[in-house]
């Protein structure tokens, strides 16, 4: 099976995944989708199925990457792709102010997922030492059934645990965007500014989680809730995850910050998802923000906060 990341790069520290290419932390958006090999079109070409020697022209569209003309998919005819370089103006005007700085980018299965992540310049801190930054995701599908996505990514520095979080907030501003419509970027930048609001929203969740204490008891039944046991053994209480992460709880970065409570009781699943769940670091790092582990992390989540109300 091929990698799941195609081409990347990154500014700074080596990225929590250890994967990429590094360049210069003052990259502008357009230098960094240089460096990280995003710099291709893709068109749309009709596509043909021969019968009995006549070629027939098919309803769908092929969605080619013009480089080296790869096939990424093929899509309806009302398929409206978006070029990654209009995904990387985007950033432009908040890079220019000093607001953000271009952190990662590139390019996963094969060129059928293209993404861009900035650092903001806005970070807290609780826990006398617990730093928490905040990034902005920008997800340019290349795939059918995909849409463009904009989400807030705040990363825990002592670990590099991240969670994705969708910057929606109810129908009016929510920032999935289909490709059967023509790309609207001022209505994605107006998105952007979300950002702090939702920074705000993860601060307090932090804060109280870490405030409240769980017993022995209710830490296995989360983990046991997390990760459920497949099948139906009843002579198996945990599943191999669950008993991890009861280890992890007290090994993962981090432990001396707000001990033995809901924060880090949700912070060892985070960590599981980013550095041990998966195939390889490659696979976790297309599941953390694109695949299963989004899900997973985004529901531990609203689940420990549950867990820390009862307690």
């Amino acid at each position: 099976m091929a990698a799941a990341v195609e081409t990347m790069a990154y500014a700074g520290e080596v990225p929590w995944h250890g994967l990429g290419k590094r360049v210069s932390a003052d990259l502008t958006p357009q230098e960094m989708l240089v460096e990280a090999g995003l710099d291709w079109k893709v068109g749309l070409h009709d596509t043909f199925s021969e019968i009995d020697g006549e070629k027939i022209l098919m309803p769908r569209k092929a969605l080619l990457r013009e480089s080296d003309n790869k096939i990424l998919d093929t899509v309806g005819t009302g398929w409206n792709p978006v070029q990654n370089d209009e995904a990387a103006d985007l950033f432009e005007h908040y890079v220019q102010s000093g607001g953000m700085k271009m952190h990662t980018a590139g390019s996963l299965l094969d060129g059928q997922i293209v993404w861009f992540l900035a650092k903001v310049d806005e970070s807290f801190e609780l826990f006398k030492g617990d730093v928490v930054d905040s990034f902005l995701l920008f997800s340019n599908p290349h795939k059918y059934g995909k849409a463009i996505d904009v989400a807030f990514t705040p990363i825990r520095v002592v670990c590099n645990n991240t969670l994705r979080l969708s910057l929606s907030m109810g129908s009016k501003n929510a920032v999935k965007l289909s490709h059967r419509k023509a790309f609207d970027a001022e209505s994605v930048k107006e998105t952007l500014n979300i950002a702090s609001m939702k920074l705000d929203t993860y601060r307090d969740f932090a804060a109280f989680l870490g405030s409240k204490q769980y017993t022995r008891d209710t830490l296995i039944d989360f983990f046991n809730q997390t990760f459920p046991v497949a099948g139906s053994d009843p002579k198996k209480e945990s599943s191999k995850n669950a008993v991890r992460a009861l280890e992890v709880v007290e090994e993962q970065p981090g432990t001396e910050f707000a001990p033995g409570s809901w924060w880090q009781a949700f912070n060892a699943v985070t960590f599981m998802a980013d550095h041990e769940l998966g195939r390889n670091v490659d696979n976790r790092l297309q599941s953390a923000w694109f695949g299963t582990g989004v899900d997973m992390k985004t529901n531990t989540l609203k689940r420990a906060v549950e867990f820390a109300e009862a307690a």
